[in-house]
């Protein structure tokens, strides 16, 4: 490995067992390597096997090896919060208070008339935690027929919209939640993240698109990446990453649309510096298959993963 070149990798939503504070958010049984191995009958990660995956926790398939080749551990965050923003700046050295505000009765009157008035939309659909799939099951005709965003929340700090790529364009889309995040989401009212949450197709198959955008808060301190940007570290985001820190600390910023797609990237920019940082988030594991609650496309992604690590390890050599 050349001195001075790192790569960061996160597998989004890809947890290894529930912290202390799990109950708060209802998620007690979390265990997502755990759990998708035993519903599948074991997983086959070899590479990740023998950097001692398996040293870690019980994982049926993965091995705990005698002399891994890796160094491993399972960490605990530190911060209030359990959002991927609270986290990724967590692993960039930040640490997070006060945690952000969650809703799950839906977002108050007021706070949406504020929205209404401030982005111009004449209405809103939603308001309610939902699944993002069966939210534009359930609401995606309505939505087509009235012009109205449709506004849903999760178990995460996040205001998303989500908007038919005919009925609402990206473009407006997009200019839609600056606002909300610039002007509607602030004080007490401060979530992690507000999403754009754009699907295209017709009644009865509605299908989301690789157009998602994320509007985060800045972040409060300073960060690994601002240090590095700071020293004249080439520093490179992939994925949702230029997002999570507001490009803060980038030098350069590569959006993708699959994990494969962000393997590949990270390899390219690994490969033509000499120097650098490249930190890079593979979102298909969390939006995917966690959410969507498929062990099947989760073990797929994962094995697919492991089977790109070699040539990864490649261009650090």
């Amino acid at each position: 490995m050349k001195p001075g070149k790192a790569v960061f990798i996160v597998l989004d939503g890809v947890g290894i067992g529930a912290l202390p504070d799990a109950r708060t958010y209802g998620d007690e049984d979390a265990n997502t390597l755990g759990n998708t191995a035993r519903v599948l009958g074991g997983l086959r990660l070899p590479n990740l096997e023998r950097f001692g995956l398996g040293c870690i926790a019980e994982i049926p398939g993965v091995a705990a090896v005698r002399d891994p080749e890796g160094c491993y551990g399972k960490m605990a965050e530190r911060s209030a919060g359990k959002d991927s923003t609270t986290g990724h700046w967590e692993l960039g050295g930040l640490i997070t208070e006060k945690a952000f505000p969650l809703y799950p009765e839906g977002f108050p009157a007021e706070l949406l008339e504020k929205f209404k008035r401030l982005t111009g939309c004449a209405g809103y659909l939603g308001n309610k935690p939902a699944s993002g799939t069966e939210i534009i099951k359930e609401l995606g005709s309505e939505h087509v027929r009235t012009g109205f965003p449709i506004i849903y929340t999760s178990g995460d700090s996040v205001f998303q919209i989500a908007a038919h790529e005919d009925v609402i364009p990206l473009k407006r889309l997009y200019e839609i939640c600056e606002v909300a995040r610039k002007q509607v989401l602030v004080g007490e009212h401060e979530v992690g993240r507000v999403i754009a949450r754009p699907f295209i197709g017709t009644v009865g198959s509605f299908v989301r698109t690789t157009n998602r955008r994320d509007f985060a808060l800045e972040a409060a301190g300073a960060t690994l990446l601002d240090l590095l940007h700071d020293e004249g570290i080439e520093t490179v985001g992939v994925g949702k990453i230029d997002d999570l820190f507001c490009g803060r600390g980038l030098r350069e910023k590569i959006h993708t649309k699959s994990n494969s797609e962000g393997v590949r990237i990270t390899m390219e920019a690994a490969s033509r510096m000499q120097m650098g940082f490249v930190m890079t988030n593979l979102v298909d594991f969390d939006t995917l298959f966690g959410h969507r609650q498929d062990p099947a496309g989760m073990g797929r992604a994962l094995e697919e993963f492991d089977s790109r690590l070699p040539a990864i390890l490649d261009v650090l050599a």
